[in-house]
């Protein structure tokens, strides 16, 4: 099947969409900034690892597995968001594919989103509470929060994806009026 050529205005608003590449490339290095970050506080871990006792250590993996977990977000973000949003990348049937994205869309692009940065929140409370008496109960009580409104952000985007791309029956084309009738 022939494409028919693009109006110069629709053309102008579906090449826009490559004004997003210098983001994910700005994206890549912010990447790269987390991994000479990793590779610093492993070099820290490593030699401070006779003289830092078992609750200096936790912290520490603690932060380098929040480091991961970030960088993991980043790679959801560019890999997700470059095929969602600009082009697709052209790596059907690569050995090294993510699963996950060949159901990726912006729904669950935003669901997974809200995971990555609930597991992210989780491992910065779990740092305050191992490390609750360097805290203020103010700063605590605000990062219980903000982890609570991340969990709750997350639960609301993904039931609206639910109803958006599993709509119930009774919301479908043949709804009219609102409830489906049933006869008995």
């Amino acid at each position: 099947m022939a494409h028919s050529p693009l109006r110069p205005i629709p053309r102008i608003i579906f090449a826009s969409r490559w004004l997003q590449l210098p983001l994910y490339l700005g994206l890549i290095v912010a990447q790269g900034v987390y991994v000479y970050h990793f590779l610093v506080e492993v070099w820290h871990l490593l030699s401070h690892v006779t003289t830092f006792d078992e609750t200096k250590i936790m912290l520490v993996v603690l932060g380098l597995i929040d480091v991961v977990m970030i960088s993991n977000l980043l790679i959801m973000v560019i890999v997700g968001g470059y095929e969602t949003f600009v082009s697709r990348l052209g790596i059907d049937n690569h050995p090294d594919e993510p699963e996950w994205l060949d159901h990726v869309n912006a729904g669950v692009l935003k669901v997974k989103l809200s995971m990555a940065l609930i597991g992210i929140s989780s491992i910065h409370l779990l740092k305050t509470f191992i490390d609750a008496d360097q805290r203020s109960e103010h700063t605590i009580m605000w990062q219980v929060i903000i982890h609570l409104a991340f969990l709750l952000s997350a639960v609301a985007m993904a039931w609206v994806d639910r109803m958006v791309t599993h709509p119930h029956p009774a919301a479908g084309p043949g709804a009219a009026g609102g409830a489906a009738e049933t006869t008995h």
